[in-house]
């Protein structure tokens, strides 16, 4: 082979090379496989190809354009059925799979959604809110920011149109009666890993787990499910109680909810006196905002509660 055959050579590896991702291509949720972690398993593969000028050491395509199985390193397509706007900033999204099949996560896991903008890629953690059962489909509940890149994305979506999700992801496992009770602390979209976790005790006859949900949100009219909420509310073992920030008179909300709202934020005595009312001995879930997490972890440890006896999302 001639110098000019040697370059062209190089020049084709070259642009086999895996490209590094962006920041932007993190989600930021700790996920194993990350995204940098399967670029160093593709670059380990390159140089190892390229050194042994062998091509076919190679890894596949990245996407695969139809439903299979899930994989966390692989992006899957799927087509949107429907898209419903449940407040101004936040929509329900239903993805249609094949046939009967379901999607194969446990309830509370979550999966990797990826977006590109302006020709910049970027990745996202979402927790679908279907039952962990459910045939024939899944829904997503996102939140939109005015500023969001993934935001833009999202609302550009329309029945049919097609998104990459990989997955699953989520260390929290839940097995019917592990735990004598579960209190769930969510704030916002952090409902989401919930909803599932939730309908599963609910749908089982022999899971005898109490519930104690807290939704904290903004207004009464920012809360999400509130039918689902309500109808799971009437189960035997199942309390909701709801945390608005920016309310501040039980006359302007339904007869239903003036018992069980709180105004203000959660904060060190509201924890206290949910965790003290607690029918069985708890075990806290709690999602929301890194700041909502991180003070809720704070203020169940000083309501007693062991580093053991929490999962944050």
């Amino acid at each position: 082979m001639d110098k000019g055959e040697e370059d062209d050579d190089e020049e084709a590896w070259l642009q086999l090379r895996p490209v590094e991702p962006l920041p932007s291509q993190c989600c930021g949720s700790g996920c194993s496989p990350c995204v940098f972690d399967l670029y160093q398993r593709d670059l380990a593969s390159w140089e190892a190809a390229r050194a042994s000028k062998d091509r076919s050491l190679l890894s596949g395509e990245e996407t695969q354009s139809c439903p299979s199985k899930l994989s966390p390193e692989t992006f899957l397509a799927f087509c949107i059925s429907a898209t419903d706007r449940l407040t101004k900033d936040t929509y329900l999204v239903r993805f249609a799979l094949p046939g009967n099949s379901r999607l194969g996560l446990r309830p509370g896991q979550h999966l990797i959604l990826r977006g590109i903008v302006d020709g910049l890629e970027i990745q996202r953690a979402y927790t679908p809110i279907s039952p962990a059962n459910a045939k024939g489909y899944f829904e997503v509940l996102i939140k939109c920011y005015q500023t969001g890149l993934m935001s833009q994305y999202v609302e550009s979506w329309k029945a049919g149109d097609t998104a990459f999700w990989r997955g699953p992801f989520g260390g929290f496992f839940y097995k019917p009666n592990q735990y004598g009770e579960l209190l769930m602390l969510a704030a916002g979209t952090g409902l989401a890993p919930m909803v599932p976790i939730l309908q599963s005790i609910t749908d089982n006859a022999e899971d005898e787990t109490f519930i104690t949900l807290v939704g904290c949100f903004k207004t009464f009219e920012g809360i999400y499910l509130k039918t689902f909420l309500r109808e799971q509310a009437r189960f035997w073992n199942v309390r909701t109680f709801f945390v608005l920030s920016q309310e501040n008179s039980l006359e302007q909300l339904p007869w239903s909810y003036r018992d069980k709202t709180h105004f203000g934020r959660l904060g060190q005595d509201l924890i206290e006196e949910l965790v003290g009312s607690c029918r069985r001995k708890p075990f806290a879930l709690v999602c929301g905002s890194a700041e909502f997490t991180k003070d809720v972890a704070r203020y169940l440890l000083s309501a007693g509660l062991a580093e053991d006896s929490y999962f944050l999302f």
